[in-house]
Order: structure tokens, then C-alpha cells, then sequence
């Protein structure tokens, strides 16, 4: 399962009004639906705030990087068919 952790510290830090504020705000809220529509949903563990998706294949179609371990991450591919050289 892919995740990424969710660390607001500045959604509005380089806002100039509370005009663009509530545009920026707006905009977060809408993406938050359509990835919610989507499947995508917030696990709190270890105090950490991770946006998960059961479906590898639509985490990746979403572009985000996958905090996973590595170990995590890999999958393994059968060697069905594949020899090895002889010296």
C-alpha cells in the first residue's frame, strides 16, 4: 500500500490576502474530495498524518512519491522462462 505523510506548514505562508488564503484553501479542498472519490484516504499512525490508496497502480497514476520502505516497495518477478549463461 503507498502513502505519503501530510505536513500542512504553510498552505497560506505566501498568500499577499485572505482573498487568495481562501482561493488556496479551496482549491486544497477540492483536490481533497477528488482524491477521496478516488479512494485515497487518512491514516493517523505514529502521530503521522499518511495519505494512503490499497491500489499501487492509482497511487502511481497520481504522480506521488512513495514513502514506502524500499522493501516495501519491490515486487518480485518470477524468472519463468529466463536461463542463466553458462561460462
Amino acid at each position: 500500500m503507498g502513502y505519503f505523510t501530510w505536513k500542512e506548514t504553510g498552505l497560506t505562508n505566501d498568500c499577499e490576502s485572505l482573498e487568495a488564503m481562501a482561493y488556496r484553501f479551496e482549491e486544497s479542498a477540492k483536490l481533497m474530495r477528488k482524491m477521496a472519490k478516488e479512494g485515497f484516504i487518512l491514516q493517523k499512525i505514529n502521530n503521522q498524518q499518511l495519505i494512503t490508496h490499497n491500489n499501487s497502480e492509482v497511487f502511481n497514476e497520481w504522480g506521488f512519491i512513495n514513502e514506502e520502505p524500499p522493501y516495501r516497495q519491490l515486487a518480485l518477478i518470477p524468472d519463468i522462462g529466463i536461463t542463466c549463461a553458462k561460462d
